[in-house]
């Protein structure tokens, strides 16, 4: 049977020279499609979500001596991500001149016209309710809904009282279940 490395062994392979390259690519087969997911469930393409993926874990590589293990890896790489999510979101916002208000129809748009996408109507009009949340409340359904995330790790990630957290995802969850009686 294969040993696997705790975090804490990838932790102290990552800080040695000579071992942080195996650590690391260890790192992105670990978190690598656990991070796509995420990502990939705030509404963006197949091409766009690889994107954000590839810059975060070289974003992650870049700033490996700014790593002091206070928090868990995976809160570490989730926090990047979603990071570099929302810079790539107010980017696309700007370059395609799109306010605040119009970026789930501007989402949506993309969300059907990638050809990775195959959910049936049912699943189409869930991403559409899901989009159509403010970005705060869309990160904590996502995270809290698809990854089961606690909220105590979600507050790491986010800067966010836990009590906040709670209060987003239940109104996100009212959100998406009026959109859906209503549409449906």
């Amino acid at each position: 049977m294969m040993h696997r490395d705790t975090e804490e062994d990838i932790i102290k392979k990552l800080s040695r020279p000579d071992t942080r390259r195996e650590a690391f690519t260890q790192l992105v087969k670990d978190y690598g499609e656990k991070l796509y997911w995420l990502i990939r469930k705030m509404g963006l393409s197949h091409d766009d979500t690889n994107d954000i993926i590839q810059n975060t874990f070289m974003k992650a590589w870049v700033h490996l001596d700014g790593f002091r293990g206070d928090s868990k890896l995976s809160t570490w790489l989730y926090k990047i991500a979603i990071n570099e999510n929302i810079t790539f979101l107010n980017k696309q916002r700007a370059m395609n001149h799109i306010s605040i208000d119009d970026a789930d129809v501007f989402l949506l748009d993309k969300l059907k016209s990638d050809e990775y996408f195959d959910g049936d109507n049912v699943q189409l009009q869930l991403q559409e309710a899901i989009l159509k949340l403010p970005e705060k409340q869309r990160i904590v359904f996502n995270m809290k809904y698809y990854e089961n995330m606690k909220y105590e790790e979600m507050s790491e990630i986010l800067g966010t009282s836990v009590g906040a957290l709670k209060a987003s995802y239940h109104h996100a969850v009212k959100k998406i279940e009026t959109f859906l009686t209503d549409n449906i």
